[in-house]
Order: C-alpha cells, then sequence, then structure tokens
C-alpha cells in the first residue's frame, strides 16, 4: 500500500502541473539551475546558500529538460514519498487503515497539490520531515545503532531541504526523551542528533549572513496564528477540519496510551506528532520578533504531513465496521476509511482548479509575454521594473520580446539572481517611440507613484501610459505600453 499510495499522490500532484505559469521564485530555481557547478558555488556566497543542495539537484535535472511539469516533477514525486512514508508511519502508530486515512487526507490538500506542482524545495522538505518520523519511530521501538544512525541521516537530510524544516526537530526530541525504553538513555540518542543538525547548522550561519534575502517579509502580528489552516492547507474550510481531526487523533493516541496499560510511546507520539504542526508556526512567531520577521505560509507546509497523520488516526478510531452493512465485509470498512479524503478534496475542489489555472502561481510570466507579444511592433523597447524579471520573459518570450535596451549583455549577476543594467535611462530611451514596461506589483505601483526609475524615465522621454494590463492575483505582474 505504500507504493500506490505514493504513486497516487505523485499522480495527484503532478495532474495539469504544465497548466500554470512558473513563478518568480520557479524562475529563481531554474535561473540558478542553468549555472555551471562552479556558477551555483559563487551564488551560493551571495544568496540563497541555504538552497545550494536543492539547486544542485535542479542542475542536473534541468540536463534533461526545462519544461514546465519536467522541472516540476522532482517535487511531485517528493510529495509520494511523503505520502508512502506517511502511510507506513501511521499503520505503525494505530492501523493500516490509519496510515491509508492519512496518506489519503495529505494527497486531496490543495497546499500540497501547489507545492507538488512548485519547482522549490518545500515538497522535498515535507518529505524528508515525514522520512525522519518514520526513521525516529524506528530508533526509539528497537535502538540500535544502524537505526540511530539512520535517524541521524533522517535529521541531515532535513537540514539539507530547506532551513525552517528544521522547527519540526523539537517535536522529535519530546517523542524520543519520552519514549525511550528504560535501557536507553540521552547520551545514547544526543549523537545521532546532534550529527543530523550539522549541515542545518552550516546553513543556518550561511543564511543569517544572507538574511537580506528575505527583508520583504513583514512582520506579522500573532493573530496570523488564527490563518495557519489556510497557510499551512491551502483552504481555510478544509484545514479547520483536518486541525480538529489532528486533534481527535492525538486524543486517540493518549487514551490508547493510558488503557489498558501505562504505554509510553503512545503518549509521546501523541503530544510529539501535535507538536509536529503546533510548534513550527509558533516558534516562527517568535523567531520573527526576536531576530527578523520570517512568518511566510509556505514555510509552513512541513507541518502538513503531521496534521494529515493525526486526521487519519482520528478517522481510523471510528469505528466504520459497526456501521450497517459493513460489519461482515472489513474491505470496505476499510474503503469507507477514505470517504473523508473525498470530501475533503470536493470541498477544496475550487482552489485545486485555481492553482492549475494559468495564473495558479500568481505571477503569470506566460500571460504577460502573450500581452506584449500580441501587440508588438518593430522598433519597440522593453525594459525592467525589477531586472530579475528577464529570466521569466526570456522564459517564455525568447526571441520575440522588444529589445532590452537597458540591458547589459545576457548573462545574469553571478552574484545575484538579476542582471546588470545601465543607469542612463535618460539615454537609452531617447528616440523611442513605444516602450514596454513591466513590473511585478499592481499598476497602481508603477503609475501612480516613482517607485519605478523606468516609468519616470519614459515620462521624461515625452511618453505616456497608453495600455496596461495586471495578472489576476496580487501582486502578480503587470506590462505597461509608453508610447509617444
Amino acid at each position: 500500500m505504500p507504493v500506490a499510495a505514493g504513486a497516487v499522490a505523485t499522480c495527484v500532484a503532478i495532474l495539469g502541473s504544465g497548466g500554470p505559469s512558473l513563478s518568480g521564485d520557479e524562475m529563481a530555481t531554474y535561473g540558478a539551475a542553468g549555472r555551471s557547478l562552479s556558477g551555483l558555488w559563487t551564488l551560493a556566497q551571495n544568496i540563497d546558500g541555504h538552497f545550494l543542495p536543492y539547486y544542485t539537484f535542479m542542475h542536473f535535472w534541468g540536463m534533461a529538460g526545462d519544461s514546465e511539469w519536467w522541472l516540476r516533477l522532482p517535487s511531485a514525486v517528493a510529495i509520494g514519498v511523503a505520502a508512502a512514508f506517511l502511510l507506513d508511519l501511521g499503520r505503525r502508530l494505530h492501523s493500516s487503515r490509519a496510515g491509508l486515512a492519512a496518506a489519503g487526507l495529505f494527497a486531496v490538500l490543495p497546499a500540497v497539490s501547489y507545492h507538488g506542482a512548485n519547482a522549490r524545495p518545500y515538497a522535498f522538505a515535507a518529505a524528508a520531515a515525514v522520512i525522519s518520523f518514520w526513521a525516529l519511530h524506528r530508533a526509539v521501538t528497537r535502538p540500535t545503532g544502524r537505526r540511530l544512525a539512520l535517524y541521524g541521516a533522517s535529521v541531515a537530510l532535513l537540514g539539507c531541504t530547506h532551513l525552517f524544516a528544521m522547527l519540526v526537530v523539537p517535536a522529535q526530541l519530546v517523542i524520543a526523551l519520552w519514549a525511550l525504553p528504560p535501557r536507553m538513555t540521552v547520551r545514547h540518542l544526543l549523537p545521532a542528533v546532534a550529527l543530523g543538525c550539522l549541515p542545518a547548522a552550516a546553513f543556518a550561519a550561511i543564511g543569517f549572513g544572507e538574511r537580506h534575502a528575505i527583508s520583504w517579509i513583514p512582520l506579522k502580528d500573532p493573530s496570523i496564528l488564527l490563518k495557519f489552516p489556510k497557510m499551512a492547507t491551502g483552504d481555510q474550510v478544509a484545514g479547520t477540519l483536518l486541525l480538529i481531526a489532528a486533534f481527535a487523533g492525538a486524543a486517540v493516541l493518549w487514551l490508547r496510551s493510558r488503557r489498558p496499560v501505562r504505554d509510553r510511546s503512545g503518549a509521546a507520539w501523541a503530544v510529539g506528532a501535535a507538536f509536529w504542526f503546533v510548534l513550527p508556526p509558533l516558534l516562527m512567531l517568535v523567531i520573527s520578533y526576536a531576530v527578523m520577521p520570517v512568518y511566510v505560509d509556505r514555510y509552513l507546509f512541513v507541518t502538513v504531513p503531521g496534521l494529515a497523520l493525526l486526521g487519519g488516526i482520528g478517522l481510523a478510531a471510528v469505528p466504520w465496521a459497526s456501521l450497517p452493512g459493513l460489519s461482515r465485509r472489513p474491505g470496505l470498512s476499510t474503503a469507507v476509511t477514505v470517504l473523508p479524503s473525498l470530501v475533503l478534496a470536493l470541498i477544496a475542489l475550487p482552489v485545486q482548479i485555481a492553482y492549475r489555472s494559468d495564473n495558479g502561481h500568481y505571477e503569470d510570466f506566460r500571460g504577460a509575454s502573450r500581452v506584449i507579444e500580441a501587440a508588438l511592433q518593430p522598433g519597440d523597447a522593453i525594459l525592467y521594473g525589477q531586472s530579475w524579471l528577464r529570466t521569466g520573459f526570456r522564459y517564455y518570450g525568447g526571441d520575440r520580446l522588444p529589445e532590452d535596451v537597458a540591458g547589459i549583455g545576457t548573462a545574469p549577476d553571478p552574484r545575484g539572481l538579476g542582471y546588470p543594467e545601465r543607469a542612463d535611462l535618460d539615454t537609452v530611451l531617447k528616440g523611442r517611440d513605444r516602450v514596454w514596461i513591466v513590473w511585478r506589483g499592481t499598476k497602481q505601483a508603477g503609475l501612480d507613484g516613482d517607485r519605478f526609475p523606468q516609468v519616470a524615465a519614459a515620462r521624461r522621454a515625452g511618453l505616456e501610459a497608453e495600455f496596461s494590463w495586471h495578472s489576476a492575483e496580487l501582486p502578480g505582474l503587470t506590462v505597461a505600453l509608453f508610447t509617444r
């Protein structure tokens, strides 16, 4: 069943993955992966250093193709791996039904489809989190040197996927210290944890030196925690229902640990699995106030498997077999266990459809490029409000774009994701009658203020906005045509 569940989850994630335009973050992956290994090392020393393992993997993966679905396929496979290990972990903690229900709940969540079709490392982080909890269960159930080493390796893998994925480790420590057999002591466990945390410590030091890369994140009010169900799962209603089911699953594990005999392991997993999704948002908020703002919805995706795990246990505890007509059909009663997953899928279906639209990832480079191509005339020029937008427009527009009058060469900045540009905009616009200006943000952000020097230079050159287009979501992309 784990293999089947993983295959289904991967298929759900990859379904329609070629529809949405690559987002700005995915363009960062595409642009970084297209560099040489030495170029990646230079980039990592200046920005996105903690993404170096993922970028290196995508460097080799991209050698076989660069279409949207191909760039997103590794994330879909990671979702399948997470579902497979989640099913087995649910079986170990409760029953096969619990594992099946957990994998089903996980597979149908909108956020799982989004990150499973997103060329970023968040699906890898979720898979590594599930693997590390799975390895922890094996280690505390029958501690051996090999199992402890496997757990330490899984923690190291977790730290290599995404730095904030390590926020689930405190929940694992609660489980480990609580559920250790009497013959085991902390000194048996700490070496594995310490060695496993070394990659994360190194990437944390690198990330702190490059913290300017996330300086755009605003400081969130503590009330943001009320939006956790939507931020983690992608839908407020489905997320709230899953959260309720997860707390019910934690109660099931706790009660099972008390009767008929005390079970330290069951109680530890009841609390630790709940901490899997409770602690990361709280710790992220603490870091935001103590160090710098870091609270972003995609960083919370690592908590979703924990929600699905306990939710599946809660559903498996329902006495489905006692329902009329199911008492003598155990196979059918097991199938009924996954029905709530189908209900959850129907509730979140509009969000699922939206994620697979052209603008499903909120920055429609494909649509913006088509707008320009449809009205392009000889002699047109183009300016970029943010230099890194060139990656997206060149990916979709190719040689059909207007002349890039401000760009210096075609290679990106070796120390960043942007491109070198000329500063003398007044000179490059001299004699131009039609100039396209594109930026990330709303129409008002560029047309009603002086945020973008490109717009100011166009107006100094005697040009005025004749046409503007904006993608559906915020901040989105804006395309404006300035004519004389």
